[in-house]
Formats: structure tokens, sequence, C-alpha cells
């Protein structure tokens, strides 16, 4: 979960809690162009000694699920902007389907071992969460960047794509291993939204 670029649920909470929306698109962006590279090598890095992680076939499925895909809607945007702009409001809908079927699928696969598992799943995502809020933000607060800016920081550190992180587990690892992917994607969005409204009525000093 760790080694996933960031989500776009960061750029959502970002505007909710009145940060620097441009600058969490940006971060987003760059974060997500850079996961064919930089996912597999980290992955490979902090857990190669637990389990055997192919970086190498691991960078083809990034560059599947996830360049390829923003490739395409580059160039449907362009050559279809009107069927675009028709079926828009529909899209955040589609996307969310298809997060929950990913989610569904991983708590299916691991169903056997949820309960035992489901506590300390729970804690380490919370934790892992949690850590990453505060170091976004005290990082962007330690570097002088300013109060929409630190809250930009804080959601994309702390918030991850989650939905990529369950599907790498599930095809490289288990089931079991992308279930902090679909506990993640349940519970950054409560944490996210939480936190934005929190901040949202703390006004922009600067």
């Amino acid at each position: 979960m760790g080694c996933a670029p960031g989500g776009t649920a960061s750029n959502v909470v970002t505007y909710l809690a009145k940060g620097d929306v441009a600058l969490s698109v940006s971060v987003t962006t760059v974060s997500t162009l850079l996961a064919p590279l930089l996912t597999p090598l980290l992955t490979l890095w902090l857990a190669g000694q637990y389990m055997n992680v192919s970086a190498s076939a691991m960078m083809l499925s990034i560059v599947q699920t996830v360049l390829v895909p923003v490739v395409a809607g580059i160039i449907v945007r362009a050559f279809f902007s009107r069927l675009v702009d028709y079926l828009n409001p529909i899209l955040p809908w589609l996307s969310a389907l298809a997060i929950s079927y990913i989610v569904a699928v991983v708590v299916a696969g691991s169903a056997g071992k949820l309960l035992s598992a489901g506590a300390i799943v729970l804690l380490a995502v919370i934790l892992h969460n949690c850590i990453g809020l505060s170091l976004g933000y005290g990082a962007a607060k330690v570097t002088g960047l300013n109060a929409a800016e630190r809250r930009a920081l804080s959601f994309e550190v702390g918030l991850q794509n989650s939905g990529l992180a369950a599907s790498l587990a599930t095809s490289y690892f288990s089931p079991l291993a992308a279930l902090p992917g679909a506990v993640f994607s349940v519970w950054h969005n409560v944490s996210g939204a939480v936190l934005a409204a929190f901040f949202a009525r703390r006004p922009l000093k600067d």
C-alpha cells in the first residue's frame, strides 16, 4: 500500500479542504507516471526479503493498469470531447463501482482469514494512513509551504491508489495480501473526509 502512487481521492478531499488543488493534481500525476518504475523497486526493496517479487512483471502490469488507460483517456478526450462531456456526470460513479468491485473480490478471496487478520490489518491501515497524513503536513510546514499547500501535501502523502495496490497484491502475492488495500480504500475515504471537514472550518491565514 505504501509503495502505490497517490490516489485521485486526494484531489477531491484537497478541494473539500480548501487546499491547493493544482498542487494536489500535479503531485498525483507525477507519482502516477513514476509508478511503473518506483512501485516495483520500492516493493522489491521493502518486501523482497520476505517474498518473491518480480519487479519487471510488476512494471508491465502497472503500465497496462495505469498508463495505458491514461493515454487512452487523453486520446478519447481529444477526438470524442462531446461524448465525454455527455458521459462525464456518470464517470465518477462508474469509477466508484469499479473500486467497489475490486474491494468485494479481495474480501471474498480472503474471507476465511478475514476474522483472524482483520483487527491487525485495520490497525496497520489506520496507523499507515495517520502517519502519512501527519508526515505530509509536517514536511510541507518545515519546508515553508503555505497553509493551502500543506493541506494538499498532507492528503497526497496520506492517501494512496488503493485499487492499484489491491490488484497488484492479488496478482503477485495472494488475496490475503490484498486485504490492506481493500480496507484502506474504505478507511482513507472516511479519514480524508473527516480531515477535510476539519480543515474547511479553519480559514486560510496566508
